[in-house]
């Protein structure tokens, strides 16, 4: 229950945004504006695409693939936080009575708790689908903060910039922290020391 109620305020503070005010931005129609555009290109890799996907993409395909790289990293920072609340023996659902290796948590969730995570997921979804209908929607943007700033400011850049390379690193880490978990059986903060030993 307590779940269904974090779940249902998050997505209350989401639709939310769904009626802050918008307006119009201007969209280059070439995809050298990707290149040349600061937001994600960070030392010391730069404009990083070595399997040349971007090649011959609109501008369009460009802001999904955009809003996918954010979605994927958000949601694994999200993960590398909950996998070491979990590995800390801490569930604020079922009485604390699942395991603290996140995976066998996993396995030991009953159906009802499935049942709200993938409604949750579901609901969130369906408001963040409603928000990208606005006009002058930013690819991630879903509170609405492009209407009140833009690239021009240098804050704005290094805020989009950490939030990207943070969600690029998180992405990578639940990827190991799974992975170490499946191999070594080491899940906690100290996931190395078997290896190291």
């Amino acid at each position: 229950m307590k779940l269904a109620t974090v779940i249902a305020g998050s997505t209350l503070i989401a639709s939310a945004s769904a009626f802050a005010p918008v307006k119009n931005a201007a969209r280059s129609s070439a995809l050298n504006a990707w290149r040349d555009d600061a937001v994600g290109m960070t030392a010391p890799a730069g404009y990083f695409d070595p399997l040349g996907l971007s090649a011959g993409k609109s501008d369009e395909e460009m802001m999904m693939y955009r809003e996918a790289e954010l979605k994927h990293g958000r949601v694994a920072m999200a993960a590398c936080l909950g996998w070491y609340i979990t590995a800390a023996g801490v569930h604020p659902a079922f009485d604390s009575k699942l395991s603290s290796d996140p995976l066998v948590a996993m396995k030991e969730l009953p159906a009802v708790g499935w049942l709200q995570f993938f409604f949750g997921c579901g609901v969130i979804e369906y408001v963040a689908t409603k928000i990208r209908e606005r006009p002058g929607y930013q690819a991630g943007d879903l509170l609405g903060a492009a209407y009140w700033v833009d690239n021009s400011d240098e804050g704005w850049v290094d805020y989009q910039n950490k939030e990207l390379n943070n969600g690029r690193l998180a992405m990578l880490a639940i990827t190991g922290m799974v992975y170490q978990d499946m191999y070594t059986g080491e899940y906690g903060d100290k996931i190395f020391t078997s290896l190291i030993n």
